[in-house]
């Protein structure tokens, strides 16, 4: 597996284990809506979540007819979830500073104006704040 197959399944993981400790009540249909993935792909995570342990389920349907879980951060899940929300803001802040890098190349290599540019694009740069969140400028 290459390097941004790596990232893309980091960043699933994230966006799930997210979406989890917001709602865990979501269905796996509504998951998958929300994290921009298929629902066998939903499926998947949630069970490789259940697996190691990070998700555990609770049915909320007592009616065996009706199959409904809430899917509950455990807390492992809670630290993984920290831990790969600072993984996930690193790799994000990094493409971030290689497109800036690149924008920067390519403004000075057809004379382009990178600050009108910007602008005119309505692009604002994030910053990151002593206490680790990202804000616009």
């Amino acid at each position: 597996m290459n390097k941004g197959q790596k990232d893309l399944r980091a960043d699933t993981r994230f966006r799930v284990l997210r979406l989890l400790n917001e709602n865990p009540q979501m269905s796996q249909r509504e998951l998958a809506d929300a994290a921009g993935i298929s629902v066998g792909s939903a499926h998947y995570v949630l069970s490789a979540l259940v697996e190691a342990g990070l998700v555990k389920l609770s049915d909320l349907a007592p009616d065996a007819r009706r199959r409904r879980y809430a899917y509950v951060l455990t807390p492992r899940g809670v630290a993984e979830l920290a831990a790969t929300a600072s993984r996930f803001v690193a790799r994000k802040l990094a493409e971030y500073e290689a497109l800036r890098a690149e924008i920067e190349r390519l403004g000075a290599e057809f004379g382009l104006d990178n600050e009108v540019t910007r602008r005119d694009a309505g692009v604002r740069a994030p910053a990151v704040g002593g206490d680790g969140v990202a804000r616009e400028l």
